[in-house]
Order: C-alpha cells, then sequence, then structure tokens
C-alpha cells in the first residue's frame, strides 16, 4: 500500500489550445502513453456524495486500484497494485477490497460490498517536467464523447499555483473551472441514462 496526497491543477483546453501546448512546450518529443480508469461506485453514489472515488488504473502492464479521498492539501490518494486476475474479477463485480482500502472505505462509512463497476474512461497522456512540476496533456475518451486536459502537478501549492497561472496567462488560455475525471465521467453517464 502507499499514500500520498496529490496536488495538482486543471484546465480543461479547446483543440486548438491543447495543439498549442503541445507544441510550444514540445511534447513531440514525449511518448504519448494510454491508460484506462475503470471506475466503481455504489448504487446510491456514497463515495461521490463524500467527494470520494475508486478507480482501477490500467497502464503498460500494472493494474492500480485507488481510492481518492478529499485532504485539505489536495486528495489524499491510498494505492494498492492488483494482478491482472484480480483487477478482472473487480470488472465482474466480484470485488474483494484489499485490507487498506477497506479501511479507508469503512472510514467513509461505504461498505466495499456495495460497490459496482460502472464504466471506464481512456487517457491519451504525455507528461513532462516543467520548471521544477510536471505539466501534463490529456485527451480523454469516454461516454461517446472525448475532452482535452492541461494537469499540473507541484510539490506545494503555492509553486503550483504560480506556474500553472504562468502557463495559462503566457498562452492566452482562460482559466476555466475543471472537474476532475471521473466527475466529467459522471456527468456524461448520467447524460446518457
Amino acid at each position: 500500500m502507499a499514500q500520498e496526497i496529490e496536488i495538482e491543477f486543471k484546465n480543461l483546453l479547446t483543440e486548438e489550445e491543447y495543439h498549442t501546448l503541445y507544441k510550444q512546450l514540445d511534447f513531440a518529443t514525449i511518448e504519448q502513453v494510454e491508460q484506462t480508469n475503470y471506475y466503481f461506485e455504489t448504487d446510491d453514489y456514497q463515495l461521490r456524495d463524500k467527494g470520494a472515488a475508486l478507480r482501477i488504473r490500467q497502464k503498460n502492464d500494472t493494474w492500480t486500484l485507488t481510492l481518492k479521498e478529499p485532504h485539505p492539501d489536495g486528495l489524499l490518494e491510498t494505492h494498492h497494485t492488483l494482478s491482472e486476475a484480480e483487477a478482472g474479477l473487480w470488472l465482474e463485480n466480484q470485488l474483494s477490497a484489499p485490507l487498506e482500502i477497506n479501511r479507508q472505505l469503512e472510514q467513509l462509512g461505504v461498505s466495499a460490498a456495495d460497490l459496482r463497476y460502472i464504466g471506464a474512461l481512456t487517457t491519451k497522456r504525455q507528461e513532462r517536467a516543467y520548471n521544477d512540476t510536471l505539466v501534463v496533456l490529456d485527451h480523454s475518451f469516454y461516454c461517446g464523447q472525448s475532452d482535452y486536459e492541461l494537469e499540473l502537478e507541484a510539490s506545494s501549492k503555492q509553486q503550483g499555483e504560480q506556474v500553472f497561472a504562468n502557463i495559462l496567462s503566457s498562452y492566452h488560455i482562460p482559466k476555466r473551472a475543471t472537474d476532475n475525471k471521473i466527475k466529467r465521467f459522471f456527468q456524461a453517464k448520467l447524460k446518457s441514462e
């Protein structure tokens, strides 16, 4: 098990803004990696209502179960590596939460037995170091739609805010209120039902 506090900044982009950043920040030399997030929730959206989310991320040949919970400095992420067979059982709703994830779920008042697989979001991602931060360009596909996003991860909130604001200002990109991927996925899923 691993835990970390994620300090990140997000901004949805138009396709044109995405291509501008791709070119200007020299992403052409960076390998694009495809990853898929498989999301889990209770029938009555208990995790969402608590500001939490549970996913399995498949990236290359790794499968990582992650519980995200609100934290004063960002999000507390609890990770657990799964085998492909274990991930397959989760996707078939034969869930067996690892002890540390189960403990965190119990603290949220959510039973692992109530969780169900609800859908997936696939992202084509590129990451690069930039001014002591990690800048990420994402093109995501879910529920029959796609979007473009700039993410920036930093070791401190202050540093991240400064670098993020500088990128947006330098390339004349308006700051947009941007929900995280799972919220965007849920909004699209609810609209399509």
